[in-house]
């Protein structure tokens, strides 16, 4: 950005910013160019449905907050416009497909396991003296010595 044209005498700070925000512009502009060169029909077709969505949503968050910057760049404040319904419209559906996310990933009940585990844990009468007089066939009874 320096180099198209001539030299200003700018203070370091800005020039490193302006530096540094050129490369950035450069690398969103690569990574677009690449997203419109592939067939966007063809990779969704690849998605399923959540994930579909999460890219929706990446793609519209991105292009609004560049809006957003451009708004900045021309002066104008961008908390006074409808950009930032749009932005906060858009985290909101960013955070109902994160939650839908954490729900997929959440431990799941075996009811069987469960309904197992606690008919074992419980005790029962009858199956405590059909195991007593399992163990301890003799138990209860005299035997005698001659």
């Amino acid at each position: 950005m320096a180099d198209d044209g001539p030299a200003e005498d700018n203070p370091t700070e800005i020039e490193e910013n302006l530096n540094d925000f050129d490369s950035s512009l450069s690398s969103v502009q690569n990574m677009v160019q690449t997203l419109v060169s592939v067939s966007r029909s063809h990779n969704l077709l690849k998605l399923d449905p959540l994930d579909r969505a999460k890219l929706d949503l990446m793609s519209a968050y991105a292009l609004n907050s560049m809006f957003w910057m451009y708004l900045v760049t021309q002066g104008v404040n961008p908390k006074d416009h409808a950009i930032k319904q749009e932005l906060d419209r858009i985290r909101t559906y960013m955070n109902k497909v994160k939650e839908i996310t954490d729900k997929r990933k959440a431990a799941r009940l075996d009811k069987d396991a469960a309904s197992r585990f606690v008919r074992n844990a419980l005790w029962d009468a009858e199956d405590k003296k059909r195991k007593d007089s399992t163990e301890h066939p003799h138990r209860g009874k005299h035997v005698r010595f001659s």
